[in-house]
């Protein structure tokens, strides 16, 4: 069970589980008995999507934040905990929320001045190559807006078509569409820049 008090380390699964399989879970969570304790069922459903929500966080707001924005979409969606044992699809509703905690912080942070983003040792299990493709990543996603890079993890990475993007992100199909052309664009451009 989660504790609300603290920020739980979050570490990634030790089996890789494939896009069907979580979307199986995602019906088998949405499928849950809800005259259970919601509080309970709460903590049960968001504990299996977790570990995709801590793979997705790690994209939307690097390794660093991680963790955090998943605990903070985790506090501000267990104050309504029915909602999302209701849900038909979890994740969505999670991924959503989580959007919604990067896109505050990044609101709350503007301001300041960026630092650059430093290589940092390979952590124990992971290989250099893997490490070094995620901060790529991640400094790729930084230079988009939050919703581009939501658009971006969603379509291209997720499998979401525009329509289902749409609905999770609750923007209309052009916008996400134009969101992620533009962040298509801007990933173009900046790797274009690089290479010369």
């Amino acid at each position: 069970m989660l504790i609300a008090s603290t920020a739980p380390a979050y570490p990634p699964p030790s089996g890789a589980r494939s896009v069907a399989e979580e979307r199986l879970g995602e019906v088998m969570v949405s499928m849950a008995n809800h005259s259970v304790d919601p509080g309970a069922e709460f903590d049960r459903v968001f504990c299996l999507l977790l570990p995709r929500l801590y793979r997705r966080a790690v994209l939307l707001a690097g390794r660093d934040a991680a963790e955090d924005v998943v605990h903070e979409a985790y506090l501000k969606l267990r104050r309504r905990a029915r909602r999302l044992v209701a849900h038909p699809a979890p994740y969505a509703y999670c991924f959503a929320a989580m959007v919604s905690v990067v896109r505050d912080r990044w609101r709350r942070d503007r301001r300041q001045v960026p630092v650059p983003l430093l290589v940092e040792r390979a952590q124990e299990g992971d290989t250099l190559r893997d490490r070094e493709a995620e901060l790529e990543v991640v400094r790729l996603l930084s230079g988009l807006t939050v919703k581009q890079a939501a658009a971006v993890l969603l379509v291209d990475l997720d499998g979401y078509t525009l329509d289902e993007a749409a609905v999770v992100l609750r923007v209309h199909r052009g916008t996400v569409a134009r969101s992620r052309e533009r962040a298509l664009s801007r990933l173009r451009e900046a790797l274009a820049a690089e290479r010369t």
